[in-house]
This record gives C-alpha cells, structure tokens and sequence, in this order.
C-alpha cells in the first residue's frame, strides 16, 4: 500500500510540476505566446509549428488546447486552423515525453535550489516568475525519477503480476485500460512513463505495451473533452475535433499492432525504449497525416455540435472561464471579451432612448431590463477579477487588470445614468404631454449620435490601446463638449423667444444635456489611460537613454 501511495504521490507532483511550469510560463510571456498563436494559425503549416511549439514550451498541450480553444470561442480563429494547432500540441507533448526520459536527475536539484532563490527574492517581477517556472521544471524531472522508483518495486508484487497477465490478446480491451491509465494519472506522459517501465521489467509484452500507449493518447482526448464539458459550442468543437482525430488514428493503427510489435521486437533496443520511441512516432505519423482532414474535421465536429438555442433573454457571461484564471494573459482577455458585450448592450440602451425621447414610451421598460444585463455583466467581470492572484501579475497584465475594472465600473456607470434619463424624460415629458421642441429633439438626437460614435470609440482604444486612436476619442471628447456647450446656448435663447415647448421641457432638456457629457466623459476616460501609460514609457525610455 506504501508503495502505491509513493506512485501516486510522484504522479500527483509530475501534475503539479508541469501545472507550475506552465503557468509559469504564461504568467511571463502569456500575452507573447497568445499572439504568436493567434498570428500563427492562418496556415496550417505555421499554426502545426505553433501549436508543436508553444506545447514544447509550457510542458501542457492541455495549456495550448486551452489558449486555441479560447479564440475560437471569441471568433478570433477558424475552427480548421485551430484543429491543426492542436495536432501540433500532440506532437509537442509527445517529443516532451521523450525529451524527459533522458537521464536529466542531475539537474533536478540546480532548478528548484535556483529556482527557489529567485523566486523568494524577487517573487513580484519576471524573474521572480521565472525562479517559479525553474521550481517546476525541477519537480517534474524529480517526478519522473520517482514515478520509475516507485514502479519497479511494484512490477515484482504477484497480484500486480496476476492483474496485468490479462492484457494478454484482446487489442481493445488494451487500449480501452490505456485510456483509463491517462485519465486517472491525468496525464498522458505520466501513463507512457509508468507503461514503459511495465515493459522494462517484463510485466507485460511489447504487443500489450503498444496497444496502452495508443489507448493513453485517447485518454487526453477524453479528458480534453471532460475539461471543456462547460465551454461553449465553438470551445467543443475543438476538443471533439481533437478527440475523432485520436480515434481515427488508434483504429487505423490497432489492427496491425501485432505486426508492428514483432517487428518492433527485432531491433537491439530497449523495450523501455521501443515504447517511447514508438509514442513519438505514432503521434508525428498520425498528426502529419491528419492535418489535410482538419478542413473536414471541422465541418463534422460543427454538424455534431450545433449552437445552443437562447433558452433566456436575459444577457449572462459567456467568456469568463474560470479554467483560465491561473493563466493571467488569457483571463485577462477572457474579462476584455465580456468588456465589449457590456459596450454592446450599452448601446442598445442609447438606441432605445433616442426612442423615448420621439415617444415610444414602452421603450423606458426595455432600457431598464437592458440596465439588469449590465449588472449582470458587471458583476460577473468583478467577481472574476476578484479571483485571478494579483500577486502573480506583472507590472504590464496589472495595468491591464485595473483598465478592466474601471472601464467596467464607468460602462455600468453609464447605464444607470441612461435608465435614469429615461425614466426622467418618461415622467416628466411623455406623462405630463410636455413634448421637446423640434430644434431640441434634434439637438438631442445630434448628441445620442456623438454618443453612440464615441462609445464605439472609445472600445477600440481599450480592445487596441492605439495610441493614435486614443488621440482621437480625446479630440472627439472636446468637440462633443464644444457642441454640448452650444446646445446649452441655444436653448436657452430659445427660452428668450418665449418658446412653449422650450419653456415647459427647460430643466429637463438642460439636464439631460449635462448627464450626456457626463456619459461622454465616462466613455472618454479610457484615452486618458492610454495616453498616460504611453507618457510614462517615453519618460522610462528617456530617462534609460539620459543614464546610458
């Protein structure tokens, strides 16, 4: 029992080493990596390597299938591309496996005791972050030399003996336990580890080996379709995709394992040895020879896989996977996501009251069920940024966190100031049979259009962050002030004329004035923290250039 406790352990911390290293990694150069894969995959050929790549990188094709999944959720890539970026992943994860199967154990100790040092010293910064990713490497290597102590002594137990004498013939039966080693060891490097020492110690035969390590690349199948069971339609396909292509490759493969395994047998390599190999190359053959299907691939998975129909009217959260949260780069975009759907329903509430404002007075009971969406919005982005570590960000994805917050604290802001005018002007004009004046209806509806300009605005400045599209909401933000100001003139000299209606709607027209440039200069601030973070790195890189 103690010593199946010991093989547990040492998986459990392979798990926890290669979580460690990537997320690591990604804390580092998430936002470098999510580009590069974003960019990379409009061919197939550099979205194989990226995918091939990244995985080589972070030690977790489960972290690559996360990145990928997630821009196909956001409609930021196709489905094909994404399928081959994943074949990529498979690749990388298994030239890992074998990458890690070398006699590295000599190096265990120099990671973590450096690793550590850095990371205790500079816990805040890059290098910090990387004294951590250091720790993880380190306890993987360890982790792979305990997986191998703690089997061996296993392989001699007779039950252990009386258990895996059954894997004997049956090709799918095989396989099915390969699968079901991936699942529970959670990893399918840990399960062609722990495979390859059964094959060392003779426990089982070369043939039995094979058909486990085809059944353990299916488990990672399986468990990419368990860890994306909450994703949305598009998130799905991906795993699916990735899962058919893993079938397709074990059933073509299956039937010929005895074959392959005598063959196998004739050459003067260790079995242990036989069965990576065979890993590596099995994942490569297969890949290589799928990547033409992954346009086919991703028509099936989508007639599999059909959009789910709106069962609510009410507007939820739909990119905040909290799966991501470990990975700040990825989060952070998840929350960005869910920052335009907040400026979509925005608008839709400026649309409906350039409505009320001509009349239609049904339209106050939609802005205020358009109002509860944003709370809803806002409160789930809250909550989500609330959970992400922020001792684990850097300076940059820290920035970005506290954009976030306040661009969805002034979003939310806007739309109780507009279910507010509306409830205002449904009061005190349409139930009073005050109408505006024909000039002030279009002064209005001249300001709801800047409005509405400047909101689009001002989401491309916190989507983009261009410095020159920053410049430019912050002129509009000037020229709708100078037209607010003029309206303001106007209707008062229209008072002056002894206008009725001017005189019946006065404090309610010139309120309402006031709160659009109140809503403007809550559309407008994002431009501010642009331009100040593009001021103080020219002050940095002036000040580096004065030292130098």
């Amino acid at each position: 029992m103690l010593i199946l406790l010991n093989l547990l352990s040492a998986v459990a911390l392979l798990i926890w080493g290669t979580h460690i290293v990537r997320t690591g990694i990604m804390r580092v150069y998430g936002a470098d990596l999510r580009r590069v894969l974003s960019r990379s995959v409009e061919k197939k050929t550099t979205a194989f390597l990226a995918g091939l790549g990244v995985t080589a990188l972070v030690q977790s094709s489960n972290a690559t299938t996360l990145l990928v999944t997630s821009f196909v959720a956001q409609d930021l890539v196709g489905l094909t591309p994404a399928l081959v970026a994943i074949l990529g992943a498979d690749v990388g994860t298994a030239l890992m496996a074998r990458v890690l199967t070398f006699d590295l154990s000599w190096l265990s100790p120099l990671f973590i005791f450096f690793g550590v040092t850095f990371f205790l010293k500079c816990k805040q910064t890059r290098i910090g972050q990387l004294g951590r990713t250091s720790i993880g490497f380190g306890l993987v290597l360890l982790a792979l030399q305990l997986i191998v102590a703690s089997t061996e002594p296993i392989t001699h137990a007779p039950g252990v003996h009386v258990i895996f004498s059954s894997l004997t013939g049956d090709i799918m039966l095989d396989a099915l336990i390969g699968a079901a080693i991936a699942i529970i060891s959670y990893s399918s490097l840990a399960a062609v580890l722990i495979i390859s020492t059964l094959t060392a110690t003779g426990v089982i035969s070369l043939k039995v080996a094979l058909c486990l390590v085809i059944g353990a690349n299916l488990g990672s199948g399986l468990l990419a379709i368990l860890n994306n069971s909450a994703s949305n339609a598009a998130g799905r396909r991906v795993a699916l995709g990735s899962l058919l292509f893993k079938l397709i490759g074990s059933l073509l493969i299956l039937p010929f394992v005895n074959l392959l395994s005598a063959w196998l047998a004739t050459l003067s390599v260790a079995s242990a040895e036989i069965v990576i190999l065979f890993h590596v190359f099995y994942n490569l053959i297969r890949c290589l020879a799928m990547v033409p299907f992954a346009g086919l691939m991703a028509e099936i998975s989508t007639r599999l896989i059909r959009e789910e129909a709106e069962t609510e009217t009410r507007v939820g959260p739909k990119h905040l996977d909290i799966s991501a949260l470990d990975t700040p780069a990825l989060a952070l975009a998840n929350a960005s996501r869910e920052i335009l759907r907040m400026g979509d329903v925005l608008e839709q509430m400026l649309v409906a009251f350039g409505k009320v404002i001509h009349g239609e007075m049904r339209q106050e009971r939609v802005i205020r069920k358009l109002d509860d969406d944003m709370d809803v919005l806002y409160t789930a982005i809250k909550l989500y940024l609330a959970q992400m570590p922020k001792e684990a960000l850097g300076e940059e994805d820290s920035h970005r966190w506290a954009e976030i917050i306040e661009m969805s604290l002034n979003l939310e802001e806007s739309s109780d100031i507009i279910e507010r005018l509306a409830g205002s002007v449904a009061d005190k004009s349409l139930a009073t049979q005050r109408a505006f004046s024909a000039e002030g209806v279009g002064e209005l509806d001249a300001q709801l259009e800047s409005l509405i300009s400047n909101l689009r605005l001002s989401l491309s400045v916190f989507f983009s962050r261009d410095l020159a599209t920053a410049k430019r909401l912050r002129r509009a933000k000037h020229r709708f002030r100078i037209l607010n100001r003029r309206y303001s003139y106007s209707h008062v000299t229209r008072l002056h004329q002894q206008n009725i209606q001017s005189m019946e709607t006065s404090s309610l027209h010139l309120g309402l004035l006031g709160d659009m440039k109140r809503l403007n200069s809550l559309f407008s601030a994002v431009a501010y923290s642009v331009l100040d973070l593009k001021d103080d790195d020219n002050d940095t890189e002036d000040l580096t250039a004065t030292k130098s």
